[in-house]
C-alpha cells in the first residue's frame, strides 16, 4: 500500500457515511491538513471518497461521474464501466490511487488495476495508510458499540490518525 491518506465507509440498511482525515503528504512532510477526499455525486445519491494523489482525484472522481450520469445512478453498472475505463487508461492505471463508492445498498473499492471489490460483510470499506487501522476499530465498534453511523466512522477514523503517521484528526464526514 502506498502511503495516502485513510477513507472509511459504512452502510447499514437506512444510512451511508464515508469520512475522510485532511492530511497530505509529499514524503515524510506534511503539506495541508484539512484537505476535503470526499464528497457526494450523482445528485447526492453516491458517496465517493479518494485515496492518492489530490490532481488524480479530481479527474477520477470527473470520471465517475461521468460513468454514474450515463447509468442513471446504477451503482453496479457504473463501477464495472469506470473500472474497465480506469484500467484501459494507460496513464490513469499506473496511479498509486484507490477509490471508495458507496450508496445505501452496495459499497465498492476501485483501483487502476481493474478491481470492484464488495467487502465481505457489505458494509465497511477502508483504504489509504490507515486504512486497515480504521477498519479494524470500525468492526470492532460495529459489533460491540452502539455508536450512531456517523460516530462510528468518526471515531474509527481519529483512531487510525493516532496510529498512522500518514493521517490525520482533521476527519469530515458525508452521509446519506
Amino acid at each position: 500500500m502506498f502511503d495516502a491518506t485513510t477513507i472509511l465507509a459504512y452502510r447499514t440498511d437506512d444510512l451511508a457515511v464515508i469520512g475522510g482525515d485532511g492530511q497530505v503528504t509529499f514524503g515524510n512532510t506534511v503539506l495541508k491538513n484539512n484537505a476535503v477526499k470526499i464528497r457526494k455525486l450523482y445528485k447526492g445519491q453516491i458517496l465517493a471518497g479518494f485515496a492518492g494523489s489530490t490532481a488524480d482525484a479530481f479527474n477520477l472522481f470527473e470520471m465517475f461521474e461521468g460513468h454514474l450520469e450515463a447509468k442513471k445512478g446504477d451503482l453496479l453498472k457504473s463501477v464495472v464501466e469506470f473500472s474497465k475505463a480506469w484500467r484501459k487508461d494507460k496513464v490513469l492505471r499506473r496511479l498509486e490511487a484507490m477509490m471508495i463508492v458507496l450508496n445505501r445498498e452496495n459499497i465498492f473499492i476501485l483501483s487502476g488495476n481493474g478491481d470492484v471489490v464488495e467487502p465481505e460483510d457489505g458494509k465497511i470499506a477502508a483504504i489509504g495508510s490507515g486504512g486497515n487501522y480504521a477498519l479494524s476499530s470500525a468492526k470492532a465498534l460495529d459489533k460491540h458499540s452502539r455508536l450512531s453511523p456517523e460516530e462510528l466512522v468518526k471515531e474509527s477514523l481519529m483512531i487510525a490518525g493516532e496510529l498512522c503517521i500518514y493521517t490525520n484528526q482533521n476527519i469530515r464526514l458525508l452521509t446519506i
